[in-house]
């Protein structure tokens, strides 16, 4: 288990590098600890209830593209459900999506309707130790297994007519995004920014959906929306061809996505975090990050309860 924070990996040929420390690791400890197979050393770690049953159940918000979604003959597809399926390829079990609000992602999997929940949900603090608004423990918390690094970026109609560049340049404007997500925090966080500063009020509009919120964006309901960045530079690329959006300004806020699973899931947990790693050092992870156009957020290694 890994506790150290999760790494961006800025040139492909790190991951080449990590790989052969990784074989150059496995020989050190002679020919019995090269001959072992850490697939089969995975399968035999992951929990008896999951081997016997043979299914991960993946508690999965399908509605924000390119991370996760329905593609056409209304398949889940995007980044987490590749990922979480190729993962179940080396443990050997099949995949099963539970399409889930947001906002319920994290109750539903307390409550046992899935084993666990991938869906672009950032590490936080919050998360992992359920704190309420008031910042007191409200519930049992989850574990993070990172796998991805993703900044907030801010989404304009193309030509960005407001000339939005910060999120200090929100003060005085409507901003559309999904409630419940890091996005939610930093809009509020944004409002007391403004209001300290003597500058017009920030008005968030918080939808149940991130298509809701681009859908304020277009009409101009609201001047701008908040999104993950996967997320805002897909709907730039190819809402009406590329017409509609326009990403701007910088990242903020950069976190890592993870894996929620139950605090009492320990071994589903580490099973987990070694399973990416070996779909890291396999080359299987950066060929699907390649694929959906997010390989700035790859990352060296799984990391349990990294984020900030």
């Amino acid at each position: 288990m890994r506790h150290a924070r999760l790494a961006r990996r800025p040139i492909p040929a790190t991951a080449a590098l990590a790989t052969a420390g990784a074989l150059l690791l496995t020989g050190c400890g002679g020919g019995q600890a090269a001959a072992e197979d850490p697939v089969k050393d995975l399968r035999g770690k992951l929990p008896k209830a999951l081997r016997s049953a043979g299914v991960l159940r993946v508690g999965m918000d399908l509605n924000y593209a390119p991370v996760e979604f329905r593609g056409p003959d209304g398949t889940p597809t995007g980044l987490d459900p590749e990922l979480a399926a190729a993962l179940g390829r080396i443990l050997d079990v099949r995949v099963e999506f539970v399409d889930t609000p947001f906002d319920k992602l994290v109750p539903n999997l307390q409550a046992k309707q899935y084993d666990m929940a991938m869906s672009a949900l950032s590490d936080t603090r919050k998360r992992r130790d359920a704190l309420d608004e008031n910042g007191k423990q409200a519930g049992p918390g989850v574990d993070f297994v990172d796998y991805f690094i993703a900044g907030t970026s801010i989404v304009v109609p193309k030509g960005n007519p407001k000339a939005i560049k910060s999120l200090d340049d929100l003060c005085g404007k409507t901003v559309a995004l999904q409630q419940g997500t890091t996005q939610d925090e930093v809009v509020t966080r944004q409002v007391s920014v403004c209001a300290r500063a003597g500058r017009p009020a920030l008005v968030p509009h918080k939808l149940d959906t991130d298509t809701k919120a681009l859908a304020e964006v277009a009409s101009g309901a609201a001047a701008a929306g908040l999104n993950d960045y996967p997320v805002a530079a897909y709907a730039a690329k190819t809402t009406d061809g590329g017409a509609r959006f326009e990403v701007t300004g910088g990242q903020s806020t950069s976190n890592p996505y993870g894996i929620a699973l139950r605090k009492d899931d320990g071994q589903l947990r580490d099973v987990l975090a070694k399973t990416i790693d070996q779909l890291i050092r396999s080359g299987e992870y950066d060929k699907i990050l390649a694929k959906w156009n997010v390989s700035a957020g790859a990352a060296q290694n799984a990391v349990v309860n990294g984020g900030i």
